[in-house]
């Protein structure tokens, strides 16, 4: 299977955890933690990432700010009161989600 169609899918929660977890984080470092949280088993790329993050700015779910850091630029997102509140039914969504798919992939029919 194609792992990045399964991850895609997962962007908004994964980054929302992210975020719930760290308060904020730049692209890169969300990128990195996802891979070292995961053990290399799940990499986001930036072309997946930064699409979903400007759609999550553009839900009022994420906000940024930009700071200069060792000479550069830097933008860093966070959550909004939105949100945090959406952050929780997100994850939430995916864990039931994720348990009905182990579920599904775990049992066998039984007919009768």
């Amino acid at each position: 299977m194609d792992q990045l169609r399964f991850i895609k899918g997962s962007l908004t929660p994964i980054i929302l955890k992210l975020l719930e977890d760290n308060g904020r984080m730049y692209g890169y470092e969300m990128t990195k933690a996802v891979r070292q949280m995961t053990g290399d088993k799940i990499v986001i790329t930036e072309a997946a990432l930064y699409p979903a993050l400007h759609r999550l700015v553009e839900e009022d779910l994420v906000e940024t700010t930009t700071e200069q850091v060792g000479g550069r630029m830097r933008k860093y997102y966070s959550l909004t009161r939105k949100g945090k509140k959406e952050s929780v039914i997100e994850i939430n969504s995916m864990l039931e989600a994720m348990s009905s798919i182990q579920l599904l992939l775990t049992k066998k029919l039984s007919h009768g």
